[in-house]
């Protein structure tokens, strides 16, 4: 089945409306200028509130910051960092990572070049999957935009790694984005939000749906 990514939670209730419909994963926003930023402390109180077999993914804009820490304090299972030229994922910087890592990409064909990850085989069994998400020069991921997502299908036969696609996903599209792009996971936001950074359950259960749909067409 395709693993289901809610992203962006600010409070519990969010939180656990995404674990009721039926999501694989969280995710905590470290990145100061989105709508959807969370102190640590909050991120903290709400996963330590989380069932155990939800993933509690760390969305970072960029590697240099106290990742380790931050990952450490919150309990996170998964860092999704953004990677940039000067931040590629390497042996040394993974291994001093207390969990496994989704690397993201912001979808340009140059950022695509340089993502080739310099990295052990061990450490690269802790790479989950490679997030493809749209954005810009000033944000990295969190537009609510789509890509083409035959590139994701491409790239996915290419380079036979786990893919998870993001970037303007929603109830009424994800489906879609699933048959053209045959993705590992999904990652949405804005797209079952009521306003930035407040979820709506009911598109929620929506995406959720949609997905699970697809997967039995599919299947």
């Amino acid at each position: 089945m395709t693993w289901i990514k809610i992203c962006g939670m600010t409070n519990l209730e969010d939180a656990q409306a995404a674990v009721d419909a039926g999501a694989d994963a969280v995710g905590f926003v470290f990145y100061e200028k989105s709508p959807r930023n969370i102190s640590v402390d909050v991120a903290r109180s709400i996963v330590a509130k989380l069932p155990l077999d939800i993933e509690k993914v760390g969305v970072f804009a960029d590697a240099r910051i106290a990742v380790a820490d931050i990952c450490t304090r919150v309990g996170l299972t998964v860092a999704q960092i953004y990677v940039h030229a000067e931040s590629v994922l390497n042996d040394e910087y993974l291994t001093a990572l207390p969990c496994r890592v989704i690397p993201a990409i912001s979808l340009t064909f140059s950022e695509i070049e340089i993502a080739g990850f310099h990295v052990s085989q061990e450490n690269r069994n802790r790479i989950v999957a490679v997030l493809l998400d749209s954005g810009n020069s000033e944000r990295p991921g969190g537009t609510g935009e789509t890509f083409d997502w035959h590139i994701a299908s491409d790239l996915a036969d290419k380079a036979g790694i786990n893919l998870v696609v993001a970037g303007g996903l929603k109830p009424e599209n994800v489906g879609e984005a699933i048959r053209i792009s045959k993705p590992w996971g999904v990652d949405v936001a804005s797209g079952v939000e009521s306003r930035p950074g407040k979820k709506d359950p009911e598109k929620i259960q929506a995406f959720v749906k949609a997905v699970r749909e697809m997967d039995r067409k599919t299947s």
